[in-house]
């Protein structure tokens, strides 16, 4: 390796670093904020407190039970799925094929929704398109195969499969907005990239 690209190496790692600290700053600054945004409210609010703290615990032991999980699963992805095969199946040139692969994924799995992040962001840093990850988190939140079960029942088929349409069609098209908005400003944090 000759030194000029040793010192590009260097260069490029000082700045990772830097990128690294202004992130964790930044996490430490909204974590204040919020804890003393929720002093102050629950100054105003004294009856609120034993609610918030128990919300609180309760949220804290989930996500406890979950994390680890969510941790093995994303180290699975990165491991056992190629970036070839996410850009081949989610990728720009995925089209319709990636949007109902999207909302399938999406769908299949159940468990609250911040599990579906990590799993997103791995997904666009291995090279799947903005609009198949908006499909992805959004089928997730509302396209549930047991929830489309119940929704049979209660409100029929007819009820169940237009929304079920109407929600693969106007989530379809959030996402190219999404998409071109993010194209347009580049505003998608550089690590993912």
């Amino acid at each position: 390796m000759s030194s000029v690209e040793n010192d590009n190496q260097k260069g490029k790692g000082e700045k990772e670093k830097a990128g690294g600290k202004k992130d964790l700053i930044r996490d430490w600054v909204i974590l204040a904020l919020s804890v003393i945004g929720a002093v102050v409210l629950l100054s105003f609010f004294p009856a609120k407190v034993d609610p918030t703290i128990t919300t609180s615990k309760n949220y804290l032991v989930e996500m406890a039970w979950i994390l680890p999980a969510v941790m093995i699963l994303m180290g699975l992805f990165k491991v056992w799925v190629s970036k070839e095969m996410v850009i081949k199946y989610l990728g720009k040139a995925s089209g319709l094929k990636g949007i109902l692969i999207a909302a399938l994924l999406g769908a299949t799995p159940t468990g609250p929704l911040y599990v579906a992040f990590p799993l997103a962001a791995a997904m666009i840093d291995k090279g799947a398109r903005i609009l198949n990850i908006v499909v992805f988190l959004s089928a997730w939140a509302c396209i549930k195969i047991p929830q489309e079960m119940i929704e049979i029942q209660f409100l029929g088929l007819k009820f169940m499969a237009t929304r079920l349409v109407l929600t693969v069609l106007l989530v379809s098209v959030m996402g190219l907005v999404i998409e071109k908005i993010i194209e347009n400003t580049g505003s998608i944090s550089p690590e993912l990239e």
